[in-house]
């Protein structure tokens, strides 16, 4: 008469030692990357978004310190008129931080302004020479890079790239916008007499498109 065999266990010394293997290299695994883990602080030293560049915060740290040098710098509008009418270049020169369209001049004006168009406004400067035309960016938009420019403090290589550079500009006009003319309501402006300290980049003399610093509404 046979008998049956015994069935074989299903957990073999081999398959146990794999399993024990396994999980020791799992442990071993867990407390390499425990190891070499960092907890970094929002606003740390190790934080890296310190290292990302911030429009907002570069131009609240950087438009006063243009505001100040083109303040220091402003050359009386009917001065310069006439420096530009006698040689633009050397006026340019003489007054100017070059850029490669063109210097940007400082300049601080008195006069009433006159007809709104596409976010500017003109103002009528007495002692300019005749047809020169001078036309003031009251916003809402802000356009070009000329407060970047105006002082030759600030370069392309002080960037990361052409993006960061050009956020630059912006971050300037915003911040300006938010000093300078804040308080102005640009469609109530037409037939006001108004102080203004500003830069404009010189390629046309007879057409002047000034970026302001500072305004006055008298």
């Amino acid at each position: 008469m046979s008998t049956l065999a015994e069935p074989k266990s299903l957990t073999s010394p081999r398959l146990t030692r794999g399993r024990a293997i396994a999980t020791a290299l799992a442990v071993i695994l867990v407390s390499a990357m425990a190891y070499n883990t960092r907890v970094v602080r929002i606003g740390s030293e190790h934080d890296v978004r310190a290292d990302v560049f911030s429009p907002e915060a570069f131009g609240a740290e950087n438009f006063p310190k243009v505001r100040d040098s083109v303040v220091s710098r402003a050359v009386d509008a009917a001065e310069l008129g006439r420096a530009i009418a006698a040689d633009k270049a050397a006026a340019g020169t003489k007054y100017g931080v070059a850029t490669s369209t063109g210097p940007v001049i400082p300049v601080k004006l008195t006069g009433v302004v006159g007809e709104r168009k596409s976010s500017t406004n003109t103002i009528a400067v007495q002692g300019l020479p005749e047809g020169t035309v001078v036309r003031v960016q009251t916003g809402p938009a802000i356009n070009g890079t000329d407060l970047r420019d105006a002082t030759g403090d600030i370069e392309f290589g002080q960037f990361t790239n052409q993006i960061e550079y050009q956020n630059a500009g912006s971050a300037l006009n915003n911040a300006m916008k938010k000093e300078a003319l804040g308080n102005i309501d640009p469609a109530a402006l037409e037939g006001k007499t108004v102080d203004i300290t500003g830069v404009f980049k010189l390629i046309n003399p007879k057409n002047w498109l000034v970026t302001p610093v500072a305004v006055t509404v008298k």
